[in-house]
């Protein structure tokens, strides 16, 4: 729980900086915002170890393909990086590059997720009377 406060520290202090910065050196504003998006990602981190433990744990008790459960982590990653970096281009006042990005990454997405409706509704159809 005391992480979230440091996160919510460390984003606080560097809006505070790039308030103070911005009128200053802009460029300088930018570089904060950045380095305190990447450290607060550093902190959270750690915190991945525990999700990929929770799959693997789901892999073993459904018995399923893991492939599926691979592609759907690499689907949150994507969402993630999609986000973090659309946030990136609104902050440096290229918002309208950030909505290209946001718009590519939806529809990466939507590719990778194709396989996983597939079997969903491979086992719709399995378990529907004939």
């Amino acid at each position: 729980m005391e992480v979230i406060f440091k996160i919510i520290a460390v984003g606080l202090i560097t809006c505070l900086a790039t308030m103070i910065i911005k009128p200053i050196r802009s460029d300088f504003a930018v570089i904060i915002a950045i380095v305190g998006g990447m450290i607060i990602i550093f902190m959270v981190i750690n915190y991945l170890s525990s999700v990929f433990e929770t799959f693997r744990e789901i892999i073993g008790i459904t018995g399923l393909n893991s492939s599926l459960y691979t592609l759907l982590l690499k689907i949150i990653g994507i969402g993630y990086l999609v986000e973090f970096t659309a946030g990136i281009c609104s902050d440096t006042g290229n918002s309208s590059l950030g909505d290209k990005v946001l718009l590519g990454g939806k529809i990466i997405i939507l590719v990778m997720a194709l396989p996983i409706i597939t079997d969903i509704l491979q086992i719709i159809m399995e378990l529907l009377p004939s």
